[in-house]
């Protein structure tokens, strides 16, 4: 059995600011990873594809307040660059 992915050290290089925003970015990475894992059986973020975000961006975060999905961009940005993807994600 392998172990979990540490999201915090996935995200140590990539993470900024103050201590309370450091958290809200790990605590967001992992109900997106949750939700991933849920829907695709996709455990880490090496397996993702810019879809899955897409994904989560359009269907997850359906109905949530605009500050909430804007919150929810700048930590899926996080993912990208952490990832070295070019991705972009509109809302």
């Amino acid at each position: 059995m392998s172990k979990p992915l540490d999201m915090e050290l996935f995200l140590a290089g990539v993470l900024s600011g103050s201590y309370a925003t450091r958290q809200r970015h790990l605590r967001q990475a992992r109900t997106i990873q949750n939700e991933i894992a849920k829907r695709w059986q996709r455990e880490t973020p090496w397996a993702w594809k810019r879809k899955h975000l897409v994904w989560f961006l359009e269907h997850y975060l359906a109905g949530r307040k605009e500050a909430t999905r804007y919150f929810y961009l700048l930590t899926l940005r996080l993912l990208a660059q952490r990832l070295k993807k070019s991705w972009v994600f509109n809302i």
